[in-house]
């Protein structure tokens, strides 16, 4: 954050984004009220993931994020981050002048100065990890993101975390929080999609209807089961990042 803020300082960042226009809504792309019982898909663009390292050696962002956007993405996960998801944050920029979908910075957010960097990247969307956050910088960046009209997806794997931030989801405004539920233990890396439907089965309605599961979710099957349990927002990346054309393979998973 140190050197990010020496290369370019925040004045700087606030400069940019006072010449941007508004963001894309990614909330309302996403939680579709009009069709409730549609399943939506946030799609990961990535070249690495933490458990598998390298997933795709060529890769081209704004060609898959234009493969997910034709075959029917509610919305794009661009990663940012270098070392662990081989990512860039100039990907977000060139995405968004390719396709018509909101787009998510998908990085470890620590530092208010993320938020901002974010926005003034063309970010409309970030994401918060509250096993690495305290509650008063959840509160904070949820506040700041809000102010630049951005939505912010608080992800959550363990239930002690849910139970110590489901309060927060929506907050400060319910059309610009989400609840992202993480299927991938991180202490073990392993996956199980039952865990976000066992989740499902303990909150309520309301919180369902903002909930995206992500990890575990690589078919029709996978699908259907999600939507039984009430979630309609399914986060992928992994399993079509594999295949040589993961646009055909989004059509398939959104065939269920």
């Amino acid at each position: 954050m140190a050197e990010s803020r020496r290369r370019v300082p925040l004045e700087e960042l606030k400069e940019r984004i006072s010449e941007l226009g508004r963001p894309r809504n990614f909330f309302r792309s996403v939680v579709d009220d009009r069709h409730p019982g549609a399943m939506r898909v946030i799609a990961e663009v990535k070249r690495k993931s933490l458990s598998a390292g390298v997933i795709r050696e060529e890769f081209d962002p704004v060609d898959m994020a234009r493969r997910y956007s034709e075959s029917g993405a509610a919305a794009i996960s661009c990663a940012t981050d270098r070392e662990f998801l081989g990512g860039d944050l100039s990907h977000i920029h060139a995405i968004r002048d390719a396709v018509p979908l909101p787009v998510l910075r998908n990085d470890f957010i620590v530092d208010d100065y993320q938020v901002w960097e974010a926005r003034a990247a063309g970010a409309d969307a970030i994401l918060l990890i509250a096993e690495c956050l305290h509650e008063r910088e959840i509160i904070d960046f949820q506040i700041l993101a809000t102010e630049l009209q951005m939505t912010t997806i608080l992800e959550v794997h363990g239930l002690d975390h849910l139970w110590r931030v489901i309060n927060h989801v929506g907050f400060p405004h319910a059309g610009y929080g989400m609840l992202g539920i993480n299927n991938r233990d991180l202490g073990s890396m392993r996956v199980d999609l039952g865990h976000a439907l066992r989740i499902a089965d303990m909150v309520e309605a309301p919180t369902r209807r903002v909930m995206a599961a992500a990890g575990g979710i690589g078919s029709p099957d996978d699908m259907r089961r999600l939507r039984t349990h009430g979630i309609h927002i399914a986060v992928v990346g992994e399993r079509m990042l594999r295949e040589s054309d993961p646009g055909a393979a989004l059509r398939a998973l959104l065939s269920a």
